[in-house]
């Protein structure tokens, strides 16, 4: 047991090091401690009832490229930079799915298109659903940086490292989209009193 308690006491740097040279159970353990918040990513992030494929994708990538990791920011940062990629590539795919979903509904009216109702289901309570609402308006990338500063709690430089953008860009576009969000509730305010 005393094994495992140290394991548990290592930092991301160690386990990082011992799995780039071939140990799994270190790779374990980073997979456990970062899941968590590597599937809020995606489900904020908008990848809904497919999170957890986003997510398995994201640490298979992340196992994969190991070796491209410099430490240049933490494990974390860069983790959730691959599955805000993988997020992304789940939408593009989305895209041209819905895309036949609305040519084949367009032939066939009696069709139904069903609404993404996993965010709704993880996040409770009215002024979270009517929040996520005014989330899902936003451009992607708007969204992403509220993610990742307010709901996954980046600290500014964790959220340049995970966007690949700019410091300056993650600044104004924070700002920028804050103020479009903050537009978006008021508005979701008076057309719900």
């Amino acid at each position: 047991m005393s094994v495992t308690r140290t394991e548990v006491s290592l930092d991301d740097d160690v386990l990082v090091t011992r799995a780039r040279s071939g140990d799994l159970e270190a790779y374990d353990l980073l997979v456990a401690r970062h899941t968590a918040s590597a599937y809020r990513t995606a489900v904020l992030l908008g990848a809904g009832s497919d999170s957890e494929d986003v997510i398995q994708e994201a640490f298979v990538k992340a196992y994969r490229k190991l070796s491209r990791y410099r430490g240049d920011s933490s494990f974390r940062s860069w983790l959730l930079a691959i599955v805000a990629n993988e997020t992304r590539n789940l939408h593009r795919s989305r895209g041209r799915r819905d895309g036949l979903v609305l040519r084949a509904a367009a032939a066939n009216p009696t069709s139904e298109i069903a609404e993404d109702a996993a965010v709704g289901a993880v996040l409770a309570g009215e002024r979270r659903a009517a929040l996520v609402r005014a989330l899902r308006q936003l451009p992607v990338r708007d969204r992403e940086v509220i993610v990742c500063r307010f709901f996954l709690d980046l600290s500014e430089e964790e959220t340049v490292a995970a966007l690949g953008w700019p410091r300056g860009t993650v600044k104004s576009r924070t700002s920028r989209a804050l103020a479009k969000l903050r537009g978006l509730l008021d508005r979701e305010e008076v057309r719900h009193g």
